[in-house]
């Protein structure tokens, strides 16, 4: 699967001297292209990001709206497949449309498909934002 190969490539691109639990993250795009992201710790925690935050925010700074999102994928050497922490899912409900795919795996092979909704039922939106 195409979306696993370029998440792990992404997760290869991973800092993370502190926690030393790399992931990785895979936007797939309408024109087939991929926008990667890693996680990037800091001795300053506060200032680590997460690899799905870090790819929506390439997407974004690139000027790709979010229409042009088919999916994401994000892996980790978990027991499970990731789950994306609470700041990752508000993040991911608010940029991603709807009908977005959020794939979560695992290197040991595991995959569990879903979606922002699943993953936050209750996000937090501004009713001007929601409507865009």
């Amino acid at each position: 699967m195409k979306n696993i190969e370029q998440a792990l490539l992404a997760r290869s691109r991973a800092y993370t001297p502190y926690s030393k639990f790399k992931v990785g993250a895979a936007i797939l795009l309408k024109d087939g292209r991929y926008i990667l992201g890693a996680n990037i710790e800091n001795a300053s925690f506060g200032l680590s990001n997460c690899a799905e935050r870090s790819a929506l925010y390439a997407l974004y700074s690139q000027g790709i709206p979010k229409e042009d999102i088919v999916s994401i994928t994000v892996i980790a050497d978990d027991e499970g497949p990731v789950s994306p922490c609470g700041a990752c899912r508000q993040v991911m409900h608010e940029l991603m449309p709807k009908d977005a795919k959020v794939i979560l795996a695992n290197t040991k092979g595991d995959i569990m498909e879903t979606t922002t909704d699943q993953l936050l039922p209750y996000a937090f939106m501004f009713d001007e934002v929601a409507d865009e």
